[in-house]
């Protein structure tokens, strides 16, 4: 098996470097230091198994997991809220609570080399479950031809429903993440981003004011401009939160 270690502590990649010793099948084909290196070794050498840190400098574990396509079995090595360690849990994938010994590794490993498409499988279900969390999201990270791009929240104009993809507009232009309009509209915050009509969710902030469109419909206009159409499940929501 293809392994690659992306932590961005010298010694906990020692580590498991060493108790890898025994595993003669296992190939360490790189280590990263954070997310960034992890997404692009990742894509270079398609490794079988990637043993994941979660804390890391500029972008964490799961934000960088969900930059990838296709993740490969994963094993996270952290030492993360309750919360997270329950949703591994649930989800059948495997961690590692930092600092652990060569016996629970040896465990972990086993676990993937004889399941290793149920953690495959499991391993977007997780993210889904973590990222389901209202406060723990206040930034957006997407790629853009093969760089990294962290949008906080607050420069984010509005969202727009594109096939599969969601049009993240912000004031540089729009950027697409492979998220549905129900998965936004459920982990934003509901004061902040108001899902308006079926194709647009809106940051309340920009709104300057609603005009009247046609009977039982209005456009909503932004401070830089754009119009977005409102529906009446949309007005409804945007009355209540504008208090008007």
């Amino acid at each position: 098996m293809k392994a690659i270690i992306i932590d961005d502590e010298p010694l906990a990649r020692m580590v498991i470097k060493e108790y890898l010793q025994s595993h003669t099948d296992i190939e360490v084909l790189q280590e990263c230091n954070d997310g960034f290196e992890g997404v692009k070794a990742i894509m270079q050498h398609q490794p079988d198994l990637i043993f994941l840190d979660i804390q890391m400098p500029k972008i964490n574990g799961f934000e960088m997991l969900e930059l990838v396509d296709n993740p490969p079995a994963v094993i996270f090595t952290t030492a993360f809220e309750e919360y997270a360690i329950k949703a591994f849990e649930l989800h059948a994938t495997d961690y590692l609570l930092k600092p652990f010994s060569k016996d629970r590794f040896d465990k972990a490993l086993q676990k993937i080399k004889e399941g290793k498409e149920i953690n495959i499988g499991n391993t977007k279900q997780l993210l889904e479950t973590v990222f389901n969390q209202p406060d723990k999201h206040n930034r957006i990270v997407v790629k853009e031809n093969g760089k990294i791009k962290i949008i906080p929240l607050s420069q984010i104009q509005f969202l727009e429903a594109a096939d599969d993809y969601v049009k993240i507009h912000t004031a540089e232009g729009y950027f697409l993440k492979n998220k549905t309009m129900a998965y936004f509209e459920s982990v934003l915050d509901t004061q902040s981003f108001i899902r308006i009509h079926r194709s647009y969710i809106v940051n309340v902030q920009l709104i300057t004011r609603l005009d009247l469109h046609e009977k039982d419909s209005y456009l909503a206009i932004l401070s830089n401009g754009k119009q977005l159409p409102v529906s009446k499940t949309g007005y409804v929501k945007l009355k209540e939160v504008l208090g008007i």
